[in-house]
C-alpha cells in the first residue's frame, strides 16, 4: 500500500534582533503612554477633590498631595511631547491634548485674572472637572469602553514607523513658526487686556510701545482738572512733550513722598531699571515751571510699620542688587497677614484722599490743575473728582516707552 508522507510541522523561524528591538520599544512606549495617562487622570481626580472641598468649605486638605501629582504629570507630560517628535508612535490625536493641558489650563486663567477674579475657585473646579473627562473620554476610546486592561494604550493604537524624518521636521517646524509664537503674542494681548483693564484705558500696551491717555475734566464754573498718568521711568521725549502742552496759568500738584524724619534707609530710586532699559528716570526729564508746581503728596510718616518696611526692602534691592546680604535680608523679612490691605491703602487710598483734599482747596486759586500722578491712582481720582461735579471732555494720548525693532 501506498502510505502518504507525514507532514511534519516546521519549527517557526526564529525572531530576529531586529524584530526583539522593535518589540522591546513599543512595549515601552505602550507602557510610558498609559502611566502618562494614569498620573493625568490621577492629577484631575486629586485637583477636582481639592477644588470641591475649596468651593464648598473654603478649605483644600489635598494642597500637598496635588502639587506632587501635578508635578509628576508634568514631567510625564514633557516626556511625551518630546516623544511625539522622536517617533510617528504616539498617536498625537491622542496624546496632544494630554500633553498640553498643563500649558493651555493656566493660559485659559489669565483672562479670568483680569476680569473674573472673584470668581476664580468656580474656574479652577471648571478646570479641573474638564481635566477628568478629558481623562475619562480617552480612556474609554482606549479601552472600548470604562474597562481597565494594562496597558492602557494597547500596542495596536500605536503607529507602524519606529522614526520619520518627515514626522520630527513637522514637529520642529510647528513649534517654532506655529505654537511658540501662537503663546508669544496671546500673553501679549493678555498682558494688553490686563493694562487697559486694571488701568481703566489711561494705560494702554501696543506693540509699538506703551501710552498713556491724558484725560480732562470740566465743571460748570470753567474750572478744569486735568489727570496725567506718569511712569517712574520712560523715553526722555515723553517727558519734555508733557512738560510743554502745560499752560502757563495751570497749578501742577506734584507727586513725591517726603520722608521728614529719615524712615527710608535707601532713596527711592528707579536709576538702575532705568538704565536697563535704557529709559530716563521721570525726575530727571519731567521738569515743569517751579512756580506752578505745589507738592500734594503724603509723607512717610503716615505709613504702616509693615508699608515701610517693604519699601526698605524693596528700594535696598534695587540699589544693591541681589546678592548674599540683600537675599538673606528677604529671606528674613516676615510682614504680618494684613500686610496686603496695608501697602494698598498707604500707596493708593491714603495718597488718594490726600491729593483730593489738595485739589479741593487749589481749585480756589486757580482755574485749571494738572494732575501728573502714577497710571495706578487714576481710576480712583477720575471717579472722585467726577463726584465733585467734573464731567469728561477730551483726551490726548502719548506715548511712554517705545518699542523698537533693534537696539535698546
Amino acid at each position: 500500500m501506498n502510505v502518504p508522507p507525514v507532514l511534519t510541522a516546521d519549527a517557526p523561524p526564529p525572531l530576529s534582533n531586529q524584530t526583539k528591538k522593535s518589540g522591546f520599544l513599543r512595549n515601552a512606549i505602550a507602557g510610558l503612554l498609559s502611566l502618562c495617562l494614569i498620573v493625568f487622570l490621577a492629577d484631575g481626580a486629586v485637583s477636582l477633590a481639592d477644588d470641591s472641598m475649596g468651593l464648598l468649605f473654603g478649605v483644600h486638605p489635598f494642597t500637598v498631595i496635588r502639587w506632587l501629582v501635578f508635578f509628576l504629570a508634568t514631567l510625564l507630560a514633557i516626556l511625551v511631547y518630546c516623544l511625539m517628535g522622536l517617533t510617528p508612535m504616539v498617536p498625537k490625536r491622542l496624546f496632544l491634548p494630554v500633553t498640553l493641558f498643563g500649558v493651555a489650563a493656566p493660559l485659559a486663567v489669565f483672562p479670568c485674572l483680569i476680569y473674573f477674579y472673584n470668581q476664580l475657585p468656580l474656574v479652577a473646579f471648571g478646570l479641573s472637572l474638564g481635566q477628568v473627562i478629558l481623562g475619562l473620554a480617552i480612556l474609554y476610546w482606549l479601552q472600548g469602553g470604562f474597562k481597565f486592561r494594562w496597558p492602557l494604550v494597547a500596542e495596536a493604537k500605536l503607529g507602524a514607523k519606529r522614526f520619520s524624518w518627515l514626522n520630527l521636521i513637522s514637529f520642529l517646524l510647528l513649534n517654532l513658526f506655529v505654537f511658540f509664537p501662537a503663546l508669544i503674542a496671546y500673553l501679549g494681548l493678555c498682558a494688553s487686556l490686563a493694562v487697559g483693564h486694571f488701568s481703566d484705558g489711561f494705560l494702554a500696551l501696543r506693540t509699538g510701545g506703551l501710552t498713556v491717555q491724558v484725560r480732562k475734566y470740566v465743571r460748570a464754573d470753567g474750572k478744569t482738572i486735568e489727570l496725567v498718568p506718569m511712569a517712574h521711568i520712560g523715553d526722555a521725549a515723553f517727558y519734555k512733550k508733557l512738560t510743554k502742552s502745560f499752560p502757563t496759568n495751570s497749578l501742577i500738584l506734584m507727586e513725591g513722598v517726603s520722608d521728614n524724619k529719615n524712615l527710608l534707609t535707601n532713596k527711592i530710586s528707579y536709576k538702575r531699571m532705568a538704565s536697563a532699559l535704557g529709559l530716563s528716570e521721570q525726575h530727571e526729564e519731567f521738569k515743569p515751571s517751579p512756580i506752578q508746581m505745589v507738592r500734594a503728596d503724603v509723607d512717610v510718616e503716615q505709613f504702616t510699620t509693615n508699608t515701610i518696611g517693604i519699601l526698605n526692602l524693596i528700594m535696598g534691592i534695587h540699589a544693591k542688587g541681589l546678592n548674599p546680604e540683600t537675599v538673606q535680608t528677604l529671606l528674613q523679612f516676615s510682614p504680618s497677614p494684613e500686610v496686603q490691605v496695608e501697602l494698598f491703602d498707604d500707596l493708593l487710598t491714603k495718597r488718594n484722599q490726600h491729593l483730593l483734599a489738595e485739589i479741593d482747596d487749589r481749585l480756589t486759586e486757580s482755574k485749571m490743575l494738572i494732575v501728573p500722578w502714577g497710571a495706578a491712582h487714576m481710576p480712583g481720582l477720575a471717579k472722585e473728582i467726577q463726584k465733585m461735579g467734573f464731567q469728561f471732555k477730551e483726551t490726548q494720548n502719548y506715548t511712554v516707552i517705545r518699542f523698537h525693532g533693534t537696539g535698546k
